[in-house]
């Protein structure tokens, strides 16, 4: 498994992740997470990313019962939380100072631990100031409640905004962004935040590198039954263009030369950006995991010609 560090900080984390969106305590049962999450840590996996909205706190509860059972030694785990919402009251949601702590402190419980390694913000709060957040931040930090955090879909303008408060008060920055990016998906990580990378050495933690699983290439000849895109909103059906298939068939091909899977070829790819911390992937298999994970060891085969032949598929 390929090791990166977290941005300029010097956390390593693996270059494949697990993630729990949709799956986790919600679409598989306790002895799949298991078996998938077992499949990880024996691959190297050490990254396991969680939310407080995954299933309404269903994920970090499927998570913090493998945690428990399997009893991994904690300083081999890399663990992260992030803040949504998790009910409708007023006080439920958004970044406040008191949201932000017990958000942090019901993680934590849900997954039987005693701190989180990252704590992600997840999308901005028009409600509450940068400054809050991120005094807040360091208070969790100085508590021993987490040891990084960052943001999630944030714009590189506030992000800036945050390392100017850190540095004015002599405060710890954001460490990472969660972003989407993929092959399909390519606008923020190589354009929006370059700035940041080179300023700042922001870390990125990406999600949905396979394109909700169009990358995997499994709707190449159709919508099977029972998948994430076929079964999910019209954002998630919007990737299923005509546009979208013809390049991920094509990449299907390349793929097939290079003797690799569509979905570890895309992983590769996003590998291949010295910009990207880790790519996060949901499974609900085991032998998905195993698949996935290997990518990282794929990323050698993906030389310049490769590289310009990916480009000209893309572009």
């Amino acid at each position: 498994m390929l090791y990166r560090t977290l941005g300029k900080a010097g956390l390593k984390v693996s270059a494949i992740s697990i993630g729990s969106w949709r799956t986790f305590g919600q679409t598989v049962d306790d002895a799949t997470t298991d078996a998938c999450m077992s499949a990880a840590y024996d691959a190297g996996i050490n990254f396991f990313d969680g939310a407080e909205a995954y299933g309404n706190g269903a994920a970090e509860l499927a998570m913090g019962k493998v945690f428990k059972a399997k009893n991994w030694d904690r300083d081999t785990l890399v663990i992260s939380s992030k803040v949504v919402r998790v009910g409708e009251k007023a006080t439920q949601s958004g970044l406040s100072r008191k949201h932000l702590v017990e958000a942090c402190d019901a993680a934590l419980k849900r997954m039987h631990l005693d701190y989180v390694d990252l704590f992600f913000c997840h999308r901005p709060d028009p409600d509450t100031g940068l400054e809050e957040i991120v005094h807040t931040m360091n208070e969790l930090i100085q508590r021993g409640k987490i040891f990084y955090w960052g943001t999630s879909e944030f714009s590189a303008e506030d992000l800036s905004e945050m390392y100017a408060i850190a540095a004015r008060d002599g405060l710890v920055g954001p460490t990472m962004e969660q972003t989407n990016h993929s092959m399909l998906n390519r606008k923020r990580v190589e354009g929006e935040l370059l700035p940041i990378y080179e300023e700042h050495g922001l870390g990125t933690t990406i999600y949905s590198p396979l394109a909700i699983g169009m990358l995997t290439g499994k709707y190449n000849d159709g919508v099977p039954e029972r998948s994430a895109i076929g079964e999910g909103g019209e954002w998630m059906q919007s990737i299923l263009s005509d546009e979208n298939l013809a390049k991920t068939r094509q990449l299907s091909a390349l793929a097939e030369e290079l003797d690799m899977k569509t979905s570890q070829l895309a992983l590769a790819w996003c590998l291949k950006n010295p910009n990207v911390s880790t790519c996060i992937i949901g499974a609900t298999k085991a032998e998905q995991v195993t698949e996935n994970a290997a990518a990282a060891d794929k990323v050698e085969a993906l030389t310049d010609e490769v590289m310009e032949k990916i480009k000209g598929i893309l572009d």
